[in-house]
């Protein structure tokens, strides 16, 4: 006995049987009148009003359609029921049976308000192109846009599956839970407690959510913003970009800059007059004026990079290997910084994980996110996290596929094999090869790059490799075809890899082996060997496997043969692509910001690029750049550096945040008002000096205090005696905002004293941003061993010394 239809699919085979009945109707009405007109039924109440808004005008074939669709939709759904079978006993009597009854045509009456109805319908449909008209004339960008982004069907097709390819996969952008896999979760727990500053005593910051990165306790609290926002490129700004580059079309993309804010501007002022000067210690007071400016944290990291040692001799060496690790860390961490100041401005309108969102490289202001990136990608790849650092190549690919500024392809074509991203490798590649020819005019294509070559072919052999393939005609097929189109890369990679190869290959004049371009005819070709220098340096690992290397040696003998054949269109394609500076520039650019392991190569580099004057934080922009760091960008920048000092009412607010203790806050106030001349050092007064003391090492500010207090004192006492506090005790609290009265001032002026202070704590309330409270402990510590223990203990342990003193005077047994 078949299963009993449930309640849905009875209402599924109610509904396909009155479609099919409202088709006869149709058939038989058309048959008599000639015109259709569909037989509503009646309708009541809020069914009815509804009604009024549907068109009555439907001829037979859209309902013909739509049943047929609606068939096919249910098809798979509805169970047939036998004969047999029991029915509910609310079910319906068929609608089609009892539709056969004749109905007369529609009357004189009914067709003139079908006639109405039609006019009616026609106006509104006027009304509304009418208005579209007025908004197009009103707001023409949007039109533009339009005509902008208008391309052929292939196109927006290419474009829907690069986009499609392109998309970031977050939960892989988590590099702990990659290594969590391998390690386990106690091991990366434990690495992670002994980086410096993990310790439970730092200052706890307001926890942030991210997916670049992994914000930490030792962070600054961060606002929504922090000085940055995007905009999307509308009407001129998107012809501008097309014309810019030479491209006909834009394939359905979206295109966004990053804005500054004054505030921003005036700190990347001071930033480049702080790179102009060569003193690395301006960077940090940059960083207490705004911790999360980009190009001073990206500065910041390049310093601890360069700061790292490498092991001499025996005794040594774990010291400077624990300090190299110390260093790369805290190098890493500031990339970190600045990936998180960009992703908070990105929040709520540009997608980085869509794959159809672009950042114009040409604007100055993107290309700090495009060099955090990338650092982010060499270090994911330094520390093994293969997975984590593709999907990072794949998001700085997606940013600027066309030119692909920073050279995420060459990362990928090692990547992606690494990762077991083979699928996705060739899919791209088909993606690109398959176009037709002009379709990516001006644009860089991954069929040009030799390391996609070599890296489809491998790709191919292990895809054959697990379906159990041992001929390889595929995979042969297209190492060939590299081969014979970049045969500058079989040498290095033979070397590179421990590959045997004949003596007859080795003689041959196109396997020669390029150091410098010095010998070489052009750009495009010093370009190609430097590609092929890069790759072979990569990916030789891949190719060391003895089966892997042995079909690698018989391919490249088998090709012998056919190197004096025309040249492939492959290799045409990249004399063409490499022929145009900026994508030339890519090549350089990658090999500039990869100095560490591609030095070397940096022979390939044309002398006028190599002795170009550029700096760390933007090597090498772009030709085709509409903006950069000069006076035109700075104009209306705030002083960075101008310490605006807070109203008092403000300052207790932001000291009472930081220090919610009151009695250590009245022992700091009073440190500070003894000590006159250490408070000349900080120009942004107590709030200032308890920030960068929060953030100090506790020893660092042991030393601080010590020498302050041992060098001075100036009439408040001997030598580290603490600061007397009964001064600030007296004081009640009614008359603490109070200002001192003068008896010679006149009065008119105390009033318009207090109002200026009034104002100025008005307007100060409105800057209050988020603060944490700054780790205490660290401050009673040095304050213990300082002046003996007079400090108030800690919150915990009042209870026990609450009990001792009652002890000490019998009240406790």
């Amino acid at each position: 006995m078949p299963p009993r239809p449930n309640k849905r699919q009875l209402r599924e085979q109610e509904e396909l049987q009155a479609l099919e009945a409202a088709r006869d109707v149709n058939s038989e009405e058309e048959s008599d009148v000639g015109l259709a007109v569909p037989a509503k039924p009646s309708a009541t109440g809020f069914a009815a009003l509804m009604n009024t808004f549907e068109s009555d005008e439907e001829d037979e074939e859209e309902l013909v359609a739509r049943s047929s669709k609606s068939k096919k939709a249910l098809s798979g759904l509805a169970t047939p029921a036998s004969p047999s079978s029991e029915q509910p006993k609310a079910q319906p009597a068929p609608v089609k049976e009892a539709s056969h009854a004749p109905s007369p045509g529609p009357s004189k009456k009914e067709k003139k308000a079908l006639k109405k109805q039609k006019q009616k319908a026609k106006d509104n449909v006027d009304e509304v192109d009418k208005a579209l008209a007025e908004l197009s004339v009103k707001y023409p960008e949007f039109q533009q846009v339009a005509a902008a982004n208008a391309a052929s069907p292939a196109a927006r097709s290419a474009s829907q599956s690069l986009a499609g390819l392109l998309s970031v996969s977050l939960q892989h952008l988590d590099s702990e839970a990659e290594m969590r896999k391998f390690f386990g979760a106690k091991v990366i727990s434990a690495a992670r407690s002994s980086e410096p500053g993990s310790s439970s005593s730092r200052r706890v910051a307001t926890m942030q959510r991210s997916h670049l990165t992994d914000p930490k306790q030792t962070w600054f609290p961060a606002q929504m913003r922090e000085g940055l926002s995007v905009r999307q490129y509308l009407g001129e700004d998107v012809e501008e970009l097309r014309e810019r580059h030479g491209w006909d079309t834009l394939l359905g993309e979206k295109i966004w800059a990053v804005e500054y804010s004054k505030k921003y501007r005036g700190v990347t002022l001071a930033f480049m007059q702080t790179v102009m000067s060569g003193d690395p210690e301006g960077f940090y007071q940059l960083q207490r004026v705004l911790p999360y400016h980009a190009d001073t944290l990206l500065q910041l990291s390049e310093v601890y990079h360069h700061r790292e040692g490498t092991p001499s001799s025996s005794y040594k060496a774990i010291l400077v290997f624990r300090s190299y690790e110390i260093e790369h860390s805290t190098a890493s961490d500031f990339v970190d910084r600045a990936l998180f100041a960009y992703e908070r401005a990105f929040v709520g309108s540009f997608n980085f994980t869509g794959g159809n969102n672009r950042l114009d490289f040409d604007r100055v202001e993107n290309r700090p996110f495009f060099l955090a990136l990338h650092r982010q990608l060499v270090d994911l790849q330094r520390r093994g996290c293969v997975r984590t650092a593709f999907e990072f190549g794949r998001l700085l690919y997606a940013l600027e596929p066309w030119t692909d500024p920073h050279g995420a392809l060459l990362h990928l074509d090692f990547l992606a094999i690494k990762a077991g991203m083979h699928d996705w490798l060739l899919k791209l590649w088909d993606l690109f090869a398959t176009q037709p020819d002009g379709s990516y005019r001006n644009r860089l294509q991954v069929t040009a790059l030799p390391g996609w070559s070599y890296a489809r072919a491998l790709a191919l052999y292990i895809e054959e490799e697990s379906k159990g393939d041992k001929v390889h005609e595929k995979s042969t097929n297209a190492l060939k075809e590299a081969v014979l189109a970049f045969p500058s890369t079989v040498p290095l990679l033979a070397d590179k890899a421990d590959i045997s190869l004949t003596g007859a290959v080795r003689g041959h004049k196109v396997f020669r082996i390029h150091t410098d371009a010095s010998t070489l005819s052009t750009q495009a070709e010093a370009i190609v060997h430097l590609l092929s220098h890069i790759y072979a340096q990569r990916s030789f690992s891949l190719w060391k496997i003895p089966s892997r290397a042995s079909w690698f040696a018989q391919t490249v003998e088998s090709t012998l043969s056919s190197l004096s054949s025309p040249i492939p269109a492959r290799r045409i394609l990249a004399d063409t692509l490499f022929a145009n500076h900026v994508l030339a520039l890519s090549i350089y650019r990658h090999t500039i910001v990869n100095e560490a392991s591609c030095r070397r190569l940096f022979s390939f580099i044309p002398r006028d690029v190599t002795n170009a004057k550029h700096l760390a934080c933007d090597p090498l922009p772009p030709p085709t750049r509409v903006n950069e760091y000069n006076e035109d960008f700075f104009r209306g920048a705030e002083d960075a550096l101008a310490v605006r000092p807070l109203g008092r009412k403000a300052t207790e607010r932001m000291l009472e945040r930081m220090i919610p203790d009151p009695v250590f806050r009245r022992q700091l106030q009073a440190f500070w008002e003894a000590h006159p001349a250490f408070a000349q050092r900080f120009p942004g007064g107590i709030l200032q000096f308890a920030q960068i003391a929060g953030q100090m090492p506790e020893e660092v500010l042991e030393d601080l205090l010590i020498a302050e207090v041992a060098g001075g004192g100036e009439g408040h006492g001997m030598p580290g005696q603490m600061p007397d506090i009964e001064m600030l005790d007296v004081v009640d609290d009614d008359d603490q905002d109070a200002a001192p009265v003068n008896p010679a001032t006149p009065q008119a002026q105390i009033v318009a004293q207090e109002d200026a202070d009034e104002e100025d704590d008005d307007e100060d309330e409105d800057e209050d941003g988020e603060v944490a409270p700054l780790p205490v402990r660290i401050f009673r510590n040095v304050f213990n061993r300082f002046w003996g223990g007079r400090v108030a203990p800690d919150e915990s342990s009042d209870d026990d010394n609450r009990d001792q003193t009652l002890q000490d005077q019998g009240g406790v047994d």
